[in-house]
C-alpha cells in the first residue's frame, strides 16, 4: 500500500479474498497446504485465461493476467528443477511399481502430496505419462 503499487495490491487482495472465501465455505481455518492449493488453483486459472486472451488477441488482458501470475507465484515455495522433478518421478515409479500407463494414477497419487506447491502438476503428469509409455 505504501509503495502505491495498486496492481500488486489488487493481486494480493485477490489472494486474501480467495483464502477467506474458502475458509467461509469450509467453515475452518486453512492450513498452509490448503492456502498453497488455493494459490495453485488461482495460478491455473490465470494460465487458462492467458491462453484464451491470446487467442482473442487481447494483449492488455494478457499483460494483466501475467502480472497477477507473477505475484501469485511469489507466494508459492520455490519450484523444483527439472532434474529434481525427474528424480522424484523415478522414485515414485519405483515405489508405486506400475504395470504400465493404466497405473499412472497410482504414481500421481504418490507424487501429489510430495510435490504440492513445488511443481506444476500438469508438467509432472506429462513427465509420468512419457516415462510410463516409453
Amino acid at each position: 500500500m505504501r509503495a502505491k503499487d495498486s496492481a500488486r495490491l489488487s493481486a494480493v487482495r485477490l489472494i486474501l479474498a480467495a483464502i477467506k472465501q474458502r475458509e467461509v465455505d469450509e467453515r475452518k481455518e486453512l492450513t498452509d497446504a490448503d492456502v498453497t492449493s488455493v494459490i495453485e488453483k488461482m495460478i491455473k486459472q490465470r494460465r487458462e485465461s492467458i491462453a484464451q486472451f491470446e487467442k482473442a488477441a487481447r494483449k492488455d488482458l494478457v499483460d494483466a493476467e501475467k502480472f497477477e501470475l507473477g505475484v501469485l507465484s511469489g507466494y508459492l515455495p520455490q519450484q523444483m528443477s527439472d532434474a529434481e522433478l525427474a528424480q522424484a518421478v523415478e522414485a515414485a515409479i519405483s515405489e508405486a511399481n506400475p504395470a504400465g500407463i493404466k497405473d499412472m494414477g497410482k504414481v500421481m497419487a504418490v507424487l501429489k502430496p510430495r510435490l504440492a506447491g513445488r511443481a506444476d502438476m500438469a508438467k509432472v503428469s506429462n513427465l509420468v505419462k512419457s516415462r510410463l509409455s516409453g
